[in-house]
Parts: structure tokens; C-alpha cells; sequence
């Protein structure tokens, strides 16, 4: 009789296209499926308060999913290195395989693999969760640091054919599982009503999503830029993997209306920027400490934590974009992606205060917070990172609530009455162009 099979479920949280439970199934036997809450383990970042939201009812969905098909969701938590041969202990299992991660993670993956196979245990992992994996797409001298040919590069390469979800799960063997509701995940006092009026974690609700967005909302992609008009929200779904960007990728590609087949490219290069910041951070795992652009070590960056930023985290500036960015982060866990790079560019540069102050509050607020694109999209603005040319760019909040909201719906939702300034936009962007002059090569 085939031992049981261990699947390990990470930020894969879904059935459907899924290259580890797909083995595991074709391998036959008994299939164990576990989670481990690893938040302890070198290399591993812990999630913030917003992520931890999601993963909570993301962790529901999935197990009802899963439990609808037969199966259990088996629920661990401490360090992988310690909780997966305690499993493979208990269960008997004969195999454990997992969907790769790109982060700084993937070296304990790697010391678990070989650890399994000494001890006789199978262990193999697939590629699931990136369109192309870190080394499939690369110059001469090693990843991209510029995004368009990195992007070329990935469309000459192809996109493999997503999985489909399996039509039932056999019963596996017992092992003991936590409850997920002891694991505190849960904000106390709750904060999160804006986030549950907001959003449906889960595999089904991803789908849905995506579906609406390919026969509606991609139609009018032309308007992206314009904060007041709804995008894919599909960012969480694939942070968290509930949909995978192959799943979209193909999705997009198919019956969509006639009106928005002119925008699926530019929609996918989106997809795009996702995927170069997972191969910046294969190649960089200390993006979110470190800047790519050694010459920004001695930028004049404040790490001043005082009333500028609390203002700024609180959406209290008195610059109407900004705060309204800033509130509907804190109400939705999310913000729009062009207001993303004005708020951002505003703490960096009209405030001249560190990137990383920036990246850790989106780490904790946001429900999308992902390991790679958070820091990468932080150096991006703050211009020490990749394809930063011209790499000191400065958004006017002004001119880009002219340009991209001109009638005041996005900024009049967040902010009814404006507060008086807390900086000259003018003078600290010379200020801020003066910092930059006093770090370039003479």
C-alpha cells in the first residue's frame, strides 16, 4: 500500500492549479493536507496585522473547500523544520511536496528537502505560483534590473496551462490539528469592519473575482490610472494564492468581451510588475533592508518616527490625494496603485524620511502586502531600486489629483474637509532634488 502523501500548503491556498496536490493525488494513497502557521523560521518575514486578517478567513475558506471534497485541512503551527518530520512521523507518510516560494524562505525548503530524502521520505517541489520561474528569464550577468526587457522576455517564454481542481479528495489519515481560531490571527480590539465590508477571502471568491473583472471591469482598463474607478482587486487573491497567475493569465486570454481585448496586455504587464519583483527579490533577499543603489546609502533620509509620519500614517497631511489615500488604506486594507507611488513619493521625498518607514506601515496595513513587490515598489519611488530611471521622480499629489481625479469623486469619498498643510510642496521638492545633487558622482 502507497504511504500517505503530506500536501504543504504555503501561499497556495487554493485547489485548482496546484502542481503539489496534483502529484500527490496522481501518486495514489493517502493524502495528508497541512498548513503551518511558521513564523519563527530564518528567512521568514511575519506577516502584519492586515495579512494576518486575511490569512484567517482565507484559512477558513480553504478548509471548506477542501472538507466539501472529502478531505481535512490539518492546521500546525511553530518552525517547518521542526513540524513537518513530526508529521511525517505521525502520519507514516511516504512523501511530502510543496509548491516553491521565491523569498528568503526557500532555504529552509531547501534544508527540508534534503533532510527528508536522508531520512527516506520523498520530497518534491513544482512550479505554481510565478508565470516564470527566478533563472528561466535572465541576462548575460544574472536577473533583469530593467523591466520592459524582462517582461519581453517572459512573454517569448510562455505560460503554462493551469490545473484543474481535483473532483474529489480521498480521506486521510489522522493527525492532529490546531484550531485556527486559538492562533489570534484576528485583530483585538477589532479594527477590520472596512476590511470585512471590503473583502471575501477565499478560492471561490478569487474566481468570481476574476471572472467579473474579465467580462466587466477590463473593458475599462483605459481608466486604471483614475483612483475613482475600480481595478481587478485581485492583488490579495494572488498574494495569497488563491488564484494563480497562470489561472489569470489564461482567463484574460479567453472569453472576454470585444471592448476589452485592446487591454489585456497592458492589464498583464501588471500581472508583469508582480513577477519582476519575485525575481528582484530571488536575486536580492534583502530587498526590503537593503538599497539596490548603494549610491542611496547616503541619502539625507530621516528616520524620524515623530508627528510628520503619524500624520502621514493617519492621512492628516492636509494634501487632499494623500489623505485620502491613506484613509481608505486604513478602512480597506488597500489603496489604488497610482495613489500608491503619490503617497509614497510624498513620505520619501517631501518629507524626506527613510523608504523603509513607508514599506513597513504598507507590510502591516495592507491586505496585499507581498514579500517582493511591497519593498520593490518602496525603492521604485524612492529611486534605489530597479528600473528606477529617471530615478529620482517627485509626484506632484496635486497635479496628479488634477490629472487623474479631476472631479474630486476619489479624494471627496476619503476627505470632506482638507486640513491645512503640514509641508511646502514646492519648497521640499527643492529640497529634495538638493538631497539627491549632494549623492551623485560629480
Amino acid at each position: 500500500m502507497t504511504r500517505p502523501t503530506i500536501v504543504w500548503f504555503r501561499d497556495d491556498l487554493r485547489l485548482a492549479d496546484h502542481p503539489a496536490l496534483t502529484a500527490a493525488l496522481d501518486r495514489g494513497g493517502p493524502v495528508v493536507l497541512l498548513y503551518v502557521l511558521d513564523e519563527q523560521s530564518p528567512g521568514v518575514r511575519p506577516l502584519g496585522g492586515a495579512t494576518r486578517w486575511w490569512l484567517h478567513h482565507s484559512l477558513a475558506a480553504h478548509a471548506a473547500r477542501i472538507a466539501g471534497l472529502g478531505g481535512r485541512l490539518v492546521l500546525r503551527r511553530g518552525p517547518a523544520e521542526r513540524v513537518l518530520p513530526e508529521v511525517v512521523a505521525e502520519t507514516g507518510a511516504g512523501a511530502v511536496v510543496w509548491n516553491r516560494r521565491y523569498t528568503p524562505a526557500r532555504e529552509v525548503d531547501a534544508r527540508l528537502k534534503e533532510s527528508l530524502r536522508a531520512s527516506g521520505v520523498e520530497a518534491a517541489s513544482f512550479a505554481a505560483n510565478l508565470l516564470v520561474e527566478p533563472g528561466r528569464v535572465a541576462t548575460g550577468s544574472g536577473a533583469y534590473r530593467v523591466f520592459t526587457p524582462f517582461w519581453r522576455a517572459v512573454r517569448q517564454h510562455g505560460v503554462r496551462d493551469p490545473l484543474p481542481a481535483p473532483p474529489a479528495l480521498p480521506g486521510g489519515v489522522e493527525a492532529a490539528s490546531e484550531h485556527l481560531d486559538d492562533w489570534g490571527l484576528l485583530p483585538r480590539p477589532d479594527w477590520a469592519a472596512g476590511l470585512r465590508a471590503t473583502w471575501e477571502p477565499g478560492e471561490d471568491a478569487a474566481r468570481r473575482r476574476l471572472d467579473d473583472f474579465a467580462t466587466g471591469g477590463l473593458a475599462h482598463y483605459d481608466r486604471r490610472d483614475e483612483p475613482a474607478v475600480p481595478t481587478s482587486g485581485l492583488s490579495p487573491h494572488l498574494r495569497f494564492g488563491e488564484v494563480s497567475p497562470a489561472q489569470v493569465w489564461r482567463r484574460v486570454h479567453g472569453d472576454v468581451p470585444p471592448a476589452a481585448r485592446a487591454h489585456v496586455g497592458k492589464f498583464l504587464s501588471e500581472l508583469g510588475w508582480r513577477e519582476f519583483h519575485a525575481h528582484t527579490l530571488f536575486a536580492h533577499p534583502d530587498l526590503a533592508t537593503r538599497n539596490q543603489r548603494p549610491a542611496f546609502d547616503a541619502f539625507p533620509w530621516s528616520w524620524d518616527h515623530g508627528p510628520e509620519v503619524e500624520a502621514w500614517q493617519r492621512g492628516r497631511t492636509g494634501i487632499p490625494l494623500v489623505d485620502a489615500g491613506m484613509r481608505e488604506l486604513w478602512h480597506t486594507g488597500t489603496m489604488h496603485n497610482r495613489v500608491r507611488m503619490v503617497v509614497a513619493s510624498f513620505l520619501v521625498k517631501n518629507l524626506l524620511r527613510h523608504w523603509r518607514i513607508g514599506e513597513e506601515w504598507f507590510w502591516d496595513t495592507l491586505v496585499d502586502a507581498d514579500e517582493a513587490s511591497n519593498p520593490g515598489n518602496w525603492q521604485w519611488v524612492a529611486g534605489s531600486g530597479s528600473d528606477a530611471a529617471p530615478y529620482f521622480r517627485i509626484f506632484n499629489p496635486v497635479t496628479q489629483a488634477q490629472k487623474f481625479d479631476p472631479d474630486g469623486a476619489y479624494v471627496s469619498r476619503w476627505v470632506d474637509a482638507p486640513l491645512e498643510p503640514i509641508v511646502d510642496l514646492a519648497a521640499s521638492r527643492r529640497e529634495a532634488l538638493d538631497a539627491f545633487d549632494s549623492i551623485r558622482p560629480r
